[in-house]
C-alpha cells in the first residue's frame, strides 16, 4: 500500500511540474511577441523619421537669416 501511495505522489508530482513548466513557456511566449511587436515599431518609427522632411528646421534657418538681416540694416 505504501508502494501505491509513493507512486501517486510521484504521478501528482510529475503532473504538478508539467503544470508549471507550460505556464513558464507561456510566460516566456507572451514576453517574446512584445519583444518582436516592440522591436517592429522602433524600426517603423526610425524608418519613419529618416524619410520624413524636417520643415521646422528650414524654418528655423530662414527666422535666423531674417534676424540677422535686420540688426544688419540697423547698425549702417
Amino acid at each position: 500500500m505504501n508502494i501505491n501511495m509513493n507512486k501517486v505522489e510521484e504521478l501528482l508530482a510529475a503532473l504538478k511540474k508539467k503544470e508549471e513548466e507550460k505556464q513558464k513557456n507561456t510566460v516566456l511566449w507572451a514576453l517574446a511577441i512584445v519583444g518582436a511587436v516592440a522591436a517592429v515599431a522602433g524600426i517603423a518609427f526610425m524608418v519613419y523619421r529618416f524619410f520624413k522632411p524636417d520643415y521646422l528646421e528650414d524654418f528655423e534657418e530662414d527666422f535666423d537669416d531674417d534676424f540677422d538681416d535686420y540688426f544688419e540694416d540697423e547698425e549702417e
